[in-house]
């Protein structure tokens, strides 16, 4: 290529290199201009609009101002407001104490003068009595048992009617409420109570069976008594043998096991021991049984299995003729209704009544009486505190601490005392029977006495000259509270005190 083409070549691309240069930076400043000019409006505007909201501010500014103005202009009128009730009030407070002192200085003089005047009343008394005395001959205290004399005489008749008629009033509603609810729980008890005898006889099919149990030189009865810890008493009863036992359980084990031998048809040593040892199994079956079934029926839960196996033993023991488990279920009952009706805690009633004669089933093994022994198990087993203090407080050999112990203790009265559920002896009778009498002879005034209605009763006598009708209203309360102080007795003993004068003239 020639040179002279080259340097032009290159000298146009320089020129053109130059020309576009300066065309790219005059199109830069054109833009840049309009920019500019775009951000001088946008400022001016804003500066515009940043006037407006400055002028709004202080706008609001200037009426809060005025508002706070106004709201402390209140609060000022307010405070001066409450200050001035205040002064009023001070105003008035000193006026009262200025009057309560005026009153408490007149107390304190009208105070004096009281005293001053008691003072000389007592003075003028003195002298009203000493003249009474000299004039009357009598000193005070003979002038105050002739007035009370008077009195008596005169209204003595009047405060009797009234007595009888408030007692009659209470003792009327007292016995409804009583027979309303007494009632409505003996209803809802319809049990059947059994009586049992505390001798267990065996019954033998003739009396060849007596040498049989007997045995060779008495071998086989000696067994029997060993194995049983009863004794084997045969007499000249007719086809019948008595077993002898203080333990009933022992004594129904024997009977099982004579029963089972003579049905077996084999009576000797070995076999005694073989038959104790099975019937000590089948009551031990029974007892559990019938602890269980006393739970069931009187809907008492939460009992240990141990507990429920000593409440079983009961079924085999009684009490004046009354099975102690029949009626500890019949307690049961009565104390639910009752505490139903008294609005006291019915599943702890029942509870409590359930095991209140729980010592019986223990109690020829153990020291102390039923009560205790029954606390002591209740204790060993961890049952409510309730419980144990109504388990041993129903015979009042502890204080009632809770209504449902008292439940406990009329249930058991109930149960016990209605006519045909227990059989007392001859003796323990006739011995309550003379007691009454004795503890109604021992007032003075009284004539004679009379124990009746197998002991329900007492009807005393009494001397009219001795005692007026209200002394005998008095000693009817004297003789009863004795009563129930020495004498433990089922149900209730009426008193009944007769004051009859009697008037005899002859004609001649």
């Amino acid at each position: 290529m020639e040179p002279i083409t080259l340097v032009l070549i290159l000298a146009g691309l320089v020129a053109g290199g130059t020309g576009g240069y300066y065309a790219r930076k005059m199109k830069s400043q054109d833009a840049l201009e309009k920019a500019q000019k775009e951000a001088d409006k946008i400022t001016a505007k804003a500066k515009e609009e940043s006037k407006e909201e400055i002028l709004k501010a202080k706008e609001e500014a200037l009426k809060i101002k005025e508002e706070a103005k106004k709201e402390e202009k209140e609060r000022r009128e307010q405070i001066a407001q409450a200050e001035k009730r205040n002064i009023d009030k001070e105003k008035v407070l000193d006026e009262r104490t200025k009057k309560l002192d005026e009153t408490r200085d007149k107390v304190e003089k009208d105070k004096d003068d009281i005293e001053k005047t008691k003072n000389d009343l007592r003075d003028i008394r003195k002298k009203q009595m000493a003249a009474l005395e000299k004039i009357s001959k009598l000193s005070t205290d003979k002038a105050k048992e002739k007035l009370l004399e008077i009195v008596e005489k005169d209204y003595k008749r009047d405060v009797l009617d009234f007595i009888k008629k408030i007692e009659a009033e209470k003792k009327e509603e007292a016995d409804k409420k009583a027979r309303e609810i007494l009632s409505f729980a003996i209803q809802r008890v319809a049990g059947d109570m059994t009586s049992e005898t505390t001798v267990t006889a065996v019954t033998l099919p003739n009396d060849e069976m007596k040498g049989r149990i007997i045995g060779r030189e008495g071998r086989n009865i000696q067994a029997i008594e060993r194995a049983t810890g009863c004794d084997i008493i045969v007499d000249d009863t007719p086809e019948t043998i008595v077993i002898s036992g203080f333990d009933p359980v022992r004594r129904h084990v024997a009977k099982r096991a004579l029963e089972s031998m003579m049905k077996d048809g084999r009576i000797h040593p070995t076999k005694v021991e073989e038959a104790v040892e099975k019937a000590q199994k089948e009551i031990d079956k029974e007892i559990k049984e019938a602890g269980e079934q006393a739970v069931y029926k009187t809907g008492v839960a939460g009992l240990p299995s141990d507990l429920v196996k000593v409440l079983g033993r009961l079924k085999f023991r009684t009490s004046y003729g009354q099975n102690v488990l029949q009626h500890s279920m019949e307690c049961s009952y009565l104390s639910g209704a009752l505490a139903s009706e008294l609005g006291a805690d019915v599943n702890l009633s029942k509870k409590a009544a359930l095991l209140h004669d729980i010592g019986k089933a223990v109690d020829q093994e153990i020291e102390g009486s039923h009560a205790s022994i029954g606390r002591d198990i209740a204790k060993k087993f961890g049952l409510d505190d309730k419980i144990i203090n109504a388990i041993e407080a129903h015979h009042e050999e502890a204080e009632f601490k809770s209504v449902e112990a008292i439940i406990v203790q009329v249930a058991d009265m109930i149960s016990g005392g209605r006519p045909g559920a227990r059989r007392d002896t001859m003796e323990a009778y006739i011995k309550r029977l003379t007691e009454l009498e004795n503890i109604a002879n021992s007032f003075p005034g009284v004539e004679k006495s009379f124990a009746i209605q197998a002991g329900r009763e007492v009807r005393v006598l009494v001397s009219p000259e001795e005692l007026d009708d209200l002394k005998s209203e008095k000693l009817a309360k004297e003789i009863a509270t004795k009563i129930e102080k020495d004498l433990k007795y089922p149900g209730q003993i009426k008193v009944n005190v007769i004051r009859e004068k009697r008037i005899t003239e002859y004609a001649k």
